[in-house]
């Protein structure tokens, strides 16, 4: 049940109010004074939807403990009564954001259309306040999988970039390596993360429809503007913006995108009132972007300016020890989501997996995923599913050579060495070679992950 707080020191018109309120399934809790109501706000942390409030109280103005509340992050919408109105209060009022100030006698006909467009409003921040909580949680710097060097540099840049106040970043990489994922990571852990995360593709809009999405246009600006629209970077304001594929934008848009970030203002089609928009953008492009500011196809300034810290991406195939991880995490969505119970991925499916080039990077191991969990019968992680390229091949050849050209372990051959001996010497060998990573040297070996720990723990060769 919804909660109604009504802070009301005239007791006669005040249980009229709460009584007229639990009427209509209202929660509704009665504070006669600002003490009691900042007791109950700030103190036993209730959490009102909507806030009914005298503006003069006789122990100080209801303006004050709004701002109270407003400075420890309290969500609720706030509806002032007052029996004489001052302009400055009014003024404060809307700085504050209350939804509305009323005179007093108010008629419930009014106070109950009020409180309704309150609440209506309060739930739609409550939702989006938890949406922001949920996504915080989902990506954090640890979303991006992986305990290879590779992935373990990326996440360690990551979470200093998310405590930087920096306008725009560069994310770079192949296509299905997580540029996506990385941005959600920069908005919902960094400083931005209570404003709004936009993402436009790009290459998915044609070029004359991506201006109008980007700034937005005013009613009658073109053909079929038939109302005014909010431009994706105006509804981005306080957040961040994602530019996936920018490569794709025409050189003409391009100039006026640089306009507007750096300035960060700008117009609608068709518009003379200039926007202000507060945004963080995060571009994206899985291209040589400085290749293609070399060969004209790409504005220079504009790629200094969202370059001011460039992160690239490195693809699947350069962090195949990570691949054990990723499928883990995948099994677990997609169990979730298909109610499947998907549990063994066999030796041999595994290795399949980790000796595949992968030339469509995470994303295509999603995709496999999801399918052979889809098609999955039972416990077991079903082969006939895979369907995996040509590109295993190439793949699978690397894990049947045993080691680098010129890298060569010498046994002798006169019988001073057992042969257990020599499994335990050509073992240890290897992970001392491959710095201890068992999936490096098991793929070197040409041998399993589980065979090799089996052979680890049998001579007792864990490092020191």
């Amino acid at each position: 049940m919804d909660t109604l707080l009504i802070i009301e020191d005239e007791a006669l018109f005040g249980n009229e109010v709460k009584r007229h309120y639990q009427r209509s399934g209202w929660h509704v809790v009665l504070a006669p004074t600002l003490r009691e109501a900042e007791h109950l706000v700030l103190r036993s942390r209730i959490t009102p939807l909507v806030v009914l409030s005298d503006m003069n109280l006789p122990d100080g103005n209801g303006l004050d403990l709004l701002e109270k509340a407003r400075g420890l992050g309290e969500m609720g919408e706030w509806v002032f009564l007052t029996g004489y109105g001052e302009p400055a209060d009014a003024e404060r009022a809307q700085r504050l954001r209350a939804v509305d100030f009323l005179q007093k006698p108010a008629d419930f006909k009014n106070l109950d259309l009020v409180i309704a467009g309150a609440a209506r409003s309060a739930r739609a921040q409550r939702r989006l306040k938890e949406q922001a909580s949920s996504e915080r949680q989902r990506f954090s710097p640890q979303a991006f999988v992986g305990q290879s060097p590779a992935a373990q540099r990326v996440r360690e840049l990551l979470s200093r970039l998310c405590d930087l106040p920096l306008s725009s970043i560069m994310i770079a990489g192949e296509t299905g390596t997580g540029k996506g994922l990385v941005a959600r990571i920069l908005h919902y852990s960094g400083q931005r993360s209570d404003g709004p995360f936009v993402e436009v593709n790009c290459a998915a809009l044609p070029k004359d429809l991506l201006e109008s999405e980007l700034f937005g246009h005013e009613q009658g600006a073109f053909t079929g503007a038939k109302a005014p629209h909010r431009g994706l970077m105006e509804q981005a304001d306080g957040g961040s913006l994602f530019l996936d594929e920018i490569s794709e934008m025409g050189a003409g848009l391009q100039a006026k995108l640089l306009t507007a970030i750096e300035g960060r203002k700008m117009r609608r089609l068709g518009g003379e009132r200039e926007i202000t928009a507060d945004i963080q953008v995060f571009a994206a492009s899985n291209t040589d972007l400085a290749k293609a500011v070399s060969d004209g196809r790409f504005r220079a300034d504009l790629y200094h300016r969202l370059s001011v810290f460039e992160l690239t991406l490195p693809a699947l195939r350069e962090r195949p020890q990570d691949i054990e991880d990723l499928v883990e995490v995948l099994l677990a969505e997609f169990n979730t989501k298909a109610k499947k119970r998907v549990r063994v991925v066999p030796p041999d499916i595994m290795v399949r997996l980790e000796a595949y080039d992968w030339p469509g990077n995470v994303r295509q191991l999603r995709n496999v995923i999801e399918r052979c969990i889809l098609l999955s019968d039972g416990e077991t992680f079903p082969e006939e599913w895979l369907q995996l390229g040509p590109s295993s091949e190439a793949g699978a050849s690397r894990t049947r050579t045993a080691m680098p050209e010129g890298d060569w372990i010498h046994l002798p051959l006169d019988g001073s060495m057992a042969l257990e001996d020599m499994d335990r010497h050509i073992i240890k060998t290897a992970l001392e070679r491959h710095g201890y990573n068992v999936m490096a040297t098991a793929r070197a070996l040409g041998t399993t992950r589980e065979t090799l720990r089996y052979r680890i723990q049998k001579y007792a060769l864990g490092k020191n």
